[in-house]
């Protein structure tokens, strides 16, 4: 019998049966969460199911992310009933203000071989740190909480092997917008996708922002095995005792194998409207924008806010523009506020908006106006995706973002670096 996938791996523990991609397995679920677009909908299962509240308390939590703080009484009213249930059942809440769901599990829950099913497709984030880590359907999580396990159908894997170093302006945002362009929207529908080869060069952050746009090649997960990278990450969040290798098989079975060259990966972006509509972002150079937004679950992170703030420090954004800039979580925005950088983007004409999903996902905050163009650094552009669909969304890393914050128009960060 052949090696075995890091997917397939991590299914057969959870399931404790020898599976194999194509088969169907009944995995119990180390965490299970939601968000509060989709976790009102989850406990009214439950409840309307009359299953049992939560099989694991510690084990299920629930976030305040996407509409927060609430601008809307319904939405305020969505948020009492999650508080309600996870005060009645002992499951975990998440406050307004402590940040985006998917990077709070990065910070403080996820570890490898962990078996994690979310309420929201950017659940795969997690898959950055060696978990299987994965997005359902509201119904399908209410199941997982309340019972503590749920099926999968054990996915095929691609194995991406990666070569190289990326080069001076060029971020994991590139090289991941670079594959989805190849490989299409469905490029890897049901498939895991497992990154393979030089990953010294990817920091835990890049992974991370890797995983997450998985979901938008159609992948049920985005796996990175767990190495001395993970390790590190794990010890500076307080969870190194939980480190354990987990990596692929040497004589695993990949269904197709893609290989990339990071020094040939150049600064990219996501055309109006759809993600796999990628260009070079030198060949957009004439596209003028009315709002930038640096942050979400991709790219709000300190080494993201970093990288803007090194082109945006003692410059101004151009007439006309809106830079919105939205830290990932608490930690985040306290460790940017520690470093200087808020100073440099409020200096520089920036607005710093609270942590949260709310300009990503049109809930409030930065909603486009008719007509109007965005290049955001979060992980969709769908038609509608920011709260119009009259506006237009470009896609691309927080650097291209703040040159072209800087410029008024899309441009290479490697034509303002310093």
């Amino acid at each position: 019998m052949s090696g075995k996938t890091i997917a397939e791996k991590i299914l057969s523990e959870k399931s404790t049966q020898d599976a194999r991609a194509g088969d169907m397995v009944v995995a119990r679920v180390d965490l299970a969460f939601a968000q509060d677009g989709t976790g009102p909908l989850t406990i009214r299962q439950i409840r309307n199911l009359g299953l049992s509240p939560v099989a694991q308390p510690a084990a299920t939590v629930f976030f305040l992310d996407h509409a927060a703080p609430s601008p809307r009484k319904e939405l305020s009213n969505d948020h009492l009933l999650m508080r309600e249930f996870s005060g009645t059942t002992g499951a975990v809440i998440s406050e307004v203000g402590e940040g985006i769901c998917h990077q709070l599990v990065a910070e403080e829950r996820a570890v490898p071989g962990m078996l994690i099913v979310g309420a929201d497709s950017h659940t795969c984030t997690a898959g950055a740190l060696g978990a299987f880590a994965t997005g359902m359907g509201s119904t399908d999580v209410a199941m997982a909480m309340a019972l503590g396990k749920t099926w999968f159908r054990v996915p095929e894997s691609i194995r991406v092997l990666i070569r190289g170093q990326l080069g001076k302006g060029v971020y994991a945002k590139d090289l991941i917008l670079h594959l989805i362009g190849e490989i299409g929207s469905d490029g890897a529908d049901y498939k895991a996708l497992e990154f393979m080869g030089d990953l010294e060069s990817l920091d835990m952050e890049s992974r991370l922002t890797i995983a997450n746009m998985a979901v938008e090649a159609g992948a049920k997960a985005g796996i990175f095995p767990a190495d001395r990278i993970t390790r590190a990450f794990l010890e500076d969040e307080g969870r190194g005792d939980r480190f354990r290798e987990v990596g692929p098989d040497r004589e695993a079975e990949y269904e197709q194998t893609l290989e990339y060259d990071l020094s040939s990966i150049e600064p990219t972006v996501s055309q109006p409207h759809r993600v796999d509509h990628t260009a070079l972002v030198k060949n957009l150079s004439g596209v003028k924008v009315d709002q930038v937004l640096i942050g979400t679950c991709t790219n709000g992170r300190l080494s993201d806010l970093e990288a803007a703030a090194e082109i945006l420090r003692g410059r101004s954004v151009a007439p006309g523009v809106r830079l919105l800039v939205c830290p990932a979580s608490r930690k985040v925005y306290l460790r940017a506020m520690a470093e200087g950088l808020l100073q440099v983007f409020m200096e520089a004409g920036g607005l710093v908006l609270p942590p949260g999903c709310g300009p990503c996902v049109g809930v409030h905050q930065g909603i486009l106006g008719d007509g109007e163009v965005c290049l955001s650094t979060q992980n969709r552009n769908f038609e509608g995706r920011m709260g119009n669909p009259k506006g237009c969304i470009y896609l691309s890393s927080p650097a291209t973002a703040a040159a072209t914050a800087l410029r008024g128009h899309i441009t290479d960060p490697r034509e303002v670096l310093p």
